[in-house]
């Protein structure tokens, strides 16, 4: 307490020399933390999450063909499987079908399955059919698909989306937006 006779003690407002040295050591141990984890995250790889399960119920489900029959989702366990949610009124989606269909020539033998869910009715689809006929099995998807496939990680709803299950039945990879040739060779990896 400052009297009229007493001088009042001196205010220090620069940290003493020690004080100064421990703060940069450790600013100095913050840094190369945040370092080591970067460099870490970076070897990751940032297209191989761990594998998780599907949605409830996703190997029961049951959808149309365009040709009359029933497309059965659990004949499909045990086996690589891409699938794919798509539309005919869909560009990228109809820009990528080719790709996937050549996909799916050269590594069926390889044990790998591919299904189309076309998120879509039937007479465009049947249509689309006509005019670029797929080798892999498509399923008639409508606004089913669309939850579907928002319960596999398709939280903007957009297509087209594409989902790699492994021998287990586990999801492996998720894709929103166009395949790539690369996409599908990194897949071929996963099984």
């Amino acid at each position: 307490m400052n009297t009229p006779h007493s001088h009042p003690e001196p205010v220090d407002s620069a940290p003493s020399d020690s004080r100064r040295r421990m703060l940069l050591a450790g600013a100095g141990v913050v840094a190369g933390l945040v370092g080591v984890g970067t460099a870490w995250w970076r070897t990751q790889t940032p297209d191989a999450p761990a594998p998780t399960p599907p949605v409830d119920g996703f190997w029961a489900n049951q959808f149309d063909t365009p040709d009359g029959g029933k497309l059965n989702l659990g004949a499909f366990q045990g086996h690589p499987l891409l699938v794919n949610f798509w539309a005919t009124w869909c560009a990228p989606c109809v820009d990528e079908l080719p790709l996937i269909n050549d996909f799916y020539r050269q590594n069926k033998a390889n044990g790998w399955q591919v299904i189309g869910l076309a998120v879509d009715k039937l007479a465009p689809v049947q249509a689309f059919l006509q005019k670029m006929p797929l080798e892999f099995p498509v399923g008639l998807a409508g606004l089913t698909g669309a939850e579907l496939s928002r319960g596999l990680g398709n939280l903007a709803g957009g297509l087209p989306f594409s989902v790699v299950f492994g021998r287990d039945g586990m999801v492996l990879q998720r894709k929103m937006g166009r395949l790539t040739p690369a996409d599908l060779d990194n897949w071929l990896r996963l099984k």
